[in-house]
């Protein structure tokens, strides 16, 4: 008897799952057995995690006179941590109140539980071109259909969003912006096209899915007032925030920011996700906000990220001055280069790797791939003089590639 091979009955909305290169990239690198100066992944500096102040806090917070440390949190967020946020939020651009406050496993979950809130198969989702791959990756994992709209120096072409939407002949159901040191261009969205995409959301019933990774972590110009503070309390305002850039990633904690009325159907939607957000995590994020380590940790950051990036942009006059050119970020991680000739940087990663440098080309960024002769570099994770052996082996590998083509 001959046995018939088996197809699985996968869902429809499983095609969509397009998965993230950036995340893969974490593997990729992990198998790499010689010297890697590692641009790619969008994450902390090893020392600037406060690995010592946070295992003083977990002595106290999920030792063994914590009985309860290790249980089952609220599914909003654990009471402790829940206040301290509150407490260190207040007098900010973020300042809130706890009936629109739910922590999330993640600026990640975040997303997760927008798209889940509001998105239909077939809704149009605007995204930003280019844009944090998973954050794209989210909308298409419950089939939007995505209208991608130009990023330049002051954040979203908010001129371009009118005319994309009048093309697409209908509203979109989301936009979703990364308004502040945008991933990956390090741009920040002016405070014009703020208040201009604000009004257009409004006309449009859009709900805006704000995505602020990286706004405690200004190091130059002047702040800007967040899309939460200029929406005072607008439901159609969706804000995502997390400790994964100021504190440390592996905590995966973070909280969103929405109406009141929204509350419930958040808990609802996550308790069919995880329950709650790991309670130990939630712990330690509560000591050490409560214990006033936040400000002083961001200044430091803030002083060290600056002088990354600063070495970065000599390093890249330096060896690609001649080629490309980059932006200028105020705050954040990521500078973007574009090549003023074609360079193909999918073509040019394996060729990199093998020099001993990682980054991400730039059509991880864009799901219709507009982007092939662009990269992103993260400068946060890496100190100034790996920073420039790094930029030093990009130039090579791109000689490389030249001569082989």
């Amino acid at each position: 008897m001959t046995t018939q091979p088996q197809t699985l009955p996968l869902a429809e909305r499983a095609t969509g799952l397009v998965g993230s290169v950036i995340d893969s990239s974490t593997s990729l690198l992990a198998s790499q057995t010689h010297d890697i100066v590692r641009f790619a992944m969008g994450s902390p500096a090893a020392e600037a995690i406060p690995t010592q102040v946070l295992a003083d806090i977990g002595t106290e917070a999920i030792g063994p006179a914590a009985a309860d440390a290790f249980d089952y949190a609220a599914t909003e967020g654990d009471p402790a941590l829940r206040d301290a946020l509150l407490g260190i939020l207040e007098g900010t651009g973020d300042a809130t109140t706890a009936e629109r406050l739910t922590i999330t496993s993640g600026g990640m979950q975040g997303l997760d539980l927008a798209c889940k809130l509001f998105v239909d198969p077939g809704d149009l989702v605007v995204v930003e071109s280019p844009t944090y791959t998973n954050g794209s990756a989210t909308a298409l994992s419950y089939q939007a259909e995505l209208l991608e709209v130009p990023v330049d120096s002051e954040g979203m072409s908010i001129d371009a969003l009118e005319e994309g939407v009048e093309r697409a002949g209908r509203t979109p159901k989301a936009i979703y912006t990364i308004p502040t040191f945008q991933n990956p261009s390090g741009a920040s969205m002016s405070l014009e096209r703020r208040h201009r995409l604000l009004d257009l959301a409004r006309r449009w019933g859009s709900v805006v899915i704000d995505d602020d990774p990286y706004g405690m972590l200004r190091f130059a110009g002047e702040e800007l007032p967040s899309l939460r503070e200029l929406g005072a309390g607008d439901p159609l305002v969706f804000s995502v925030r997390t400790f994964s850039k100021i504190i440390a990633p592996g905590l995966r904690v973070g909280w969103v920011d929405a109406a009141p009325e929204l509350q419930q159907l958040l808990i609802n939607a996550k308790q069919a996700m995880d329950t709650c957000t790991n309670l130990p995590a939630q712990r330690l994020v509560a000591g050490f906000l409560a214990g006033g380590h936040l400000t002083d940790h961001l200044e430091v950051q803030r002083a060290e990220y600056r002088r990354r990036k600063v070495a970065m942009q000599e390093a890249l006059t330096e060896h690609f001055g001649d080629i490309a050119h980059w932006t200028d970020p105020e705050g954040g991680f990521f500078l973007w280069v574009s090549f003023d000739r074609p360079v193909a940087t999918e073509e040019l990663f394996p060729v990199a790797l093998a020099e001993g440098v990682a980054y991400i080309p730039g059509n991880a960024f864009s799901p219709s791939q507009a982007f092939p002769h662009d990269l992103r570099l993260c400068f946060a994770s890496t100190p100034p003089d790996r920073i420039r052996e790094g930029v030093a082996r990009l130039r090579r590998a791109v000689d490389r590639l030249d001569a082989e083509a």
